[in-house]
């Protein structure tokens, strides 16, 4: 999603609490018990049992902002329990937890509904319960930076409500598991509103029926696994055109909603960039994830977000971020950034979803990266390296970009940029090949085809593709703040010597060096330790060291 155009760096206030800590429901240091219960996808009461589905019906009241259903949860067990938790934010009250026609016992803790079974559920048994609840969501002040519900008007004062909740958690508007970690495998979403409005939601329409009162209800069906900060409601008197695009996979549907006072500049926009974005991000990822859920552009009130299969648009119908180029180098401006970026998290945290939010690089380097690639295949390689290069003015190297797990914290706004940059060197120093290299981005999507995942399946992947131990290379730039340093020094007699200066000791990485005037890099295999440089005619002053390529700090003495 879009949080990094405001650079809002993460307060790292503590090293990741261990595995004991967490289950006995004690928070690290730095972090409070709230934060443990939120974030904390390993504890006993949550990994107890696996979703299966969710049917959430909800009632939109626009005119007092309420909220008010139920949500159906069926599951596995995955170990025999007498006691589960889910998650609804505390403002919303939790009416009654029905199982087998039979109210259960239940009390709260923050943010955290723990129930209580009249007997055990045991291991393999599949199970339901259904939570009702109903209240006052929070309402975002500054979606999608903030979460909540968003309730905004249009034309000559229109209702226009949409969700936004990534980070916050899904829960600050329905009852869920709320953990990226468990992913229901289908979903059906009905949502009941005021005559004459339309509400989209992730997946296909099963359904639309008038009920008394003056109101409709719209059933969404979704048949692929989604995780929970991506379920939406979106609503207004939309508007309606559709489209299809010949993919991978064959004929992919192409629908999109927006406000009918901007029919006319969606069509063109969207007809101008959509096709061409998923003609990049299939080439180079692979099939689209959701075919048999389509794919939707759906207008907002908010800037955007990667709701899976109803992607939230709200960049005005300007190219670049809102008619800005973030790489200032004048190739953002060619495109939509509100549609290739948030549509690129179709596969990278819609497809790959991160276990912990701690592992977010995974959605936003990958995603902020495809940027860069679709530019390549639109203008060619000289173009996305310009353009991913200009992405290094929003790096502030302020932290790790890991964040702490367990707790529900992300790590550094680095991971959107200097993300990006790291897989641009890695591709540069150890997958030059094109075909390779998209092969192996490929590979990604195949092997790890709608599962959440952590950094160290990604990363172990990267090390079993290239057959080389790449780990130390993303530690440093994963959990460090600081760039690698070449150190390059001059000695009366003899050839130069060179280094890495990293925090990780075992740091090694290609350093790629040429006299001036050569055509093309020498890749010289370094370390920590100092190594000769023996190359002819090295001097002081004709030194020159790829970093247009590489995303590194030199240092010469």
């Amino acid at each position: 999603m879009p949080r990094l155009l405001f650079l809002l760096a993460s307060l790292l206030a503590a090293a990741p609490a261990t595995q004991a800590q967490l289950l006995q429901g004690a928070a690290p240091a730095g972090f409070s018990r709230a934060d443990s219960l939120r974030g904390n996808y390993d504890s006993p009461l949550r990994s107890c049992y696996d979703i299966n589905y969710y049917h959430l019906d909800v009632r939109l009241d626009v005119a007092s902002r309420a909220i008010r259903g139920s949500n159906e949860f069926q599951f596995t067990a995955t170990r025999d329990f007498t006691r589960l938790q889910f998650d609804l934010f505390a403002n919303l009250a939790v009416e009654k937890v029905e199982y087998q026609g039979q109210p259960l016992p239940f009390t709260r803790e923050f943010n955290a509904v723990f129930v209580t079974f009249p007997a055990p559920i045991r291991k393999g048994q599949k199970a339901s319960f259904t939570v009702y609840y109903g209240g006052q969501p929070t309402v975002a002040k500054n979606a999608p930076w903030d979460g909540g519900m968003v309730f905004a008007e249009h034309g000559a004062g229109q209702p226009w409500v949409a969700t936004a909740c990534q980070g916050v958690g899904a829960s600050i508007w329905w009852p869920c598991k709320d953990q990226q970690a468990d992913e229901p495998d289908s979903m059906l979403i009905s949502v009941t509103v005021p005559r004459g409005l339309t509400n989209v939601s992730n997946g296909r329409l099963r359904s639309t029926t008038k009920l008394k009162g003056g109101a409709t209800r719209f059933d969404w069906f979704v048949s692929n696994p989604i995780n929970n900060y991506n379920v939406a409601l979106n609503v207004a008197n939309y508007a309606h055109f559709q489209d299809t695009y010949a993919g991978e996979k064959g004929p992919l549907t192409l629908d999109y909603w927006v406000l009918p006072e901007n029919l006319a500049q969606a069509k063109k926009q969207f007809g101008e960039n959509v096709k061409p974005m998923l003609k990049s991000m299939e080439y180079w990822f692979g099939p689209y994830p959701f075919y048999e859920d389509g794919y939707k552009l759906v207008e907002t009130p908010h800037l955007g977000m990667e709701h899976q299969s109803a992607v939230a648009y709200g960049n005005e119908y300007k190219n670049g971020y809102r008619g800005l180029d973030r790489s200032g180098t004048g190739w953002g401006l060619k495109w939509d950034f509100i549609i290739i970026h948030e549509s690129g998290h179709e596969w990278f945290g819609n497809n790959i979803t991160t276990k912990d939010i701690a592992d977010m690089w995974v959605h936003e380097a990958f995603t902020t990266y495809s940027e860069a690639l679709f530019v390549e295949t639109q203008f060619g390689k000289d173009a996305a390296r310009q353009y991913i290069h200009g992405q290094r003015r929003n790096i502030r190297n302020d932290g790790p970009i890991i964040g702490p797990c367990g707790v529900n914290q992300e790590g550094s706004s680095d991971m959107y940029d200097k993300g990006a940059n790291l897989l641009h060197l890695l591709r540069t120093a150890y997958v030059p090949d094109d075909a390779k290299w998209r092969e192996l981005l490929r590979g990604l999507g195949r092997t790890f085809y709608h599962q959440t995942v952590t950094t160290r399946q990604i990363v172990d992947y990267f090390n079993q593709q290239t057959g080389q131990n790449l780990t130390p290379v993303f530690d440093q730039y994963l959990r460090h703040a600081g760039l690698p340093v070449l150190e390059v020094r001059w000695a009366a007699t003899g050839p130069p010597l060179a280094r890495w200066v990293a925090e990780e000791p075992e740091f090694e990485l290609p350093a790629r060096i040429r006299v001036k005037g050569m055509t093309g890099f020498v890749a010289l295999p370094l370390t920590t330790t100092f190594q000769p440089i023996n190359l002819p005619g090295l001097t002081r002053q004709n030194l020159e060291v790829d970093t247009d390529n590489c995303y590194i700090g030199v240092l010469v003495e």
